[in-house]
């Protein structure tokens, strides 16, 4: 991503936005709500035009499709089909990505989700959001893409399941596989992520590792330091570091 900007009805979302995200690393994108980032993966994905600057997957144009087929993306609200069981979902979702329906795979996905079987049979409408979510990571992570994008994919999950999404996450890493995904769990970015993001009033503000945009603002956590930057101001200061 080199100098994007987005503008929408007037308003300027993205402003000059430079990003770049190494193969097999996880990165992490955060800031306020408001700060731009579904918008820049939304301009990722192709489905926000972007004003100036481009967007380059895997060393082509964001407009190709054949780029945007080896992404797999998992949106913040995911809102699956009230009148689909959850077998039909997944393997409606499966089938748009090309992949076929192997049951023995998707038992498996569940089974490390900690979903249960019996999610496959009953109606997507009847499942808690915490379900639905992990519904959704099931078929994402069962794509078996390069590159995934997802959109606050803890949202909805308990602390357990957050601790499993963290352990699929580490998985495609090891697998050397691409993510991009937008967090507000800053222990998440810390304990997880090779490097972040963040953008501030749609600017990218800092891109590196939480350790250095701790060093960076003299703080001992990344949520002091992460605060320290959103109140850039110098009458701001956060606790000094502890050596």
């Amino acid at each position: 991503m080199d100098r994007v900007s987005v503008r929408v009805a007037g308003v300027r979302l993205l402003s000059e936005v430079d990003l770049r995200v190494n193969a097999g690393e996880i990165l992490a994108l955060i800031g306020l709500n408001g700060a731009g980032k579904s918008s820049l993966l939304k301009a990722v994905l192709d489905l926000m035009p972007i004003e100036t600057g481009s967007i380059r997957i895997f060393g082509r144009s964001h407009h190709d499709s054949a780029a945007r087929n080896r992404i797999s993306f998992l949106p913040e609200r995911l809102t699956p089909m009230h009148y689909l069981q959850g077998r039909e979902f997944l393997r409606y979702l499966l089938t748009l990505q090309n992949r076929a329906y192997i049951e023995s795979q998707v038992h498996g996905m569940l089974d490390a989700l900690e979903l249960s079987r019996e999610a496959l049979g009953k109606p997507v409408r009847t499942l808690s959001k915490g379900m639905g979510q992990k519904l959704g990571l099931a078929a994402c992570l069962l794509s078996d893409k390069d590159f995934y994008v997802l959109d606050e994919p803890s949202s909805g999950l308990d602390p357990v399941a957050r601790g499993i999404l963290r352990g699929q996450l580490d998985r495609l890493r090891g697998e050397g596989k691409t993510v991009l995904l937008t967090s507000h769990a800053l222990p998440d970015v810390t304990s997880l992520c090779d490097r972040m993001a963040v953008l501030h009033h749609g600017r990218m503000v800092f891109t590196g590792s939480a350790l250095q945009l701790q060093s960076e603002q003299g703080c001992a956590t990344l949520e002091e330091a992460f605060l320290a930057l959103m109140h850039s101001s110098p009458s701001r200061s956060c606790s000094p570091a502890i050596v």
